[in-house]
């Protein structure tokens, strides 16, 4: 299994962050290799959500189903894959001044067969995805004017 957690300090508000990063219809705009990004029902997640998802990752497509399993209103919500890749993982935003929030995002894979001699590379490659993915994150709302 792969299991980590990675973080980063954002200058901006937290309730902005949280409409993006709670809007998997904003994915494309911050995570590198999404394509497509489907979200039932469309906005922000609510418990049940459910996605379908084209994503690049090492070179190859991967289409998976997800599902929203909890959701704290603009704090943070859990999901979980339904088809394609055994993953789930957290989204959550957390204040740290009136113009300033850290952002963490948690995610746990498992691994089956051939995967699981693999797990020290994958681990590096997804938590170097995840921070990559944030750095997006951060350079997308404090470029915007």
């Amino acid at each position: 299994m792969i299991e980590f957690r990675v973080s980063v300090d954002i200058a901006h508000p937290a309730a902005e962050i949280w409409r993006i990063i709670a809007d998997f219809g904003q994915d494309p705009r911050w995570r590198a290799g999404v394509t497509t990004m489907a979200p039932d029902p469309p906005g922000p997640v609510v418990p049940g959500t459910t996605t379908d998802e084209v994503i690049s990752f090492h070179g190859r497509a991967y289409r998976t189903g997800g599902q929203v399993t909890r959701v704290v209103p603009g704090t943070e919500f859990a999901w979980r894959m339904t088809s394609g890749i055994d993953a789930e993982g957290e989204r959550s935003v957390v204040p740290l001044a009136e113009d300033r929030c850290r952002v963490t995002l948690r995610l746990r894979v498992g691994l089956s067969g051939l995967h699981r001699l693999r797990a020290p590379l994958l681990r590096r490659a997804l938590r170097r995805k995840y921070q990559e993915d944030l750095r997006r994150l951060s350079d997308l709302v404090t470029t915007r004017t």
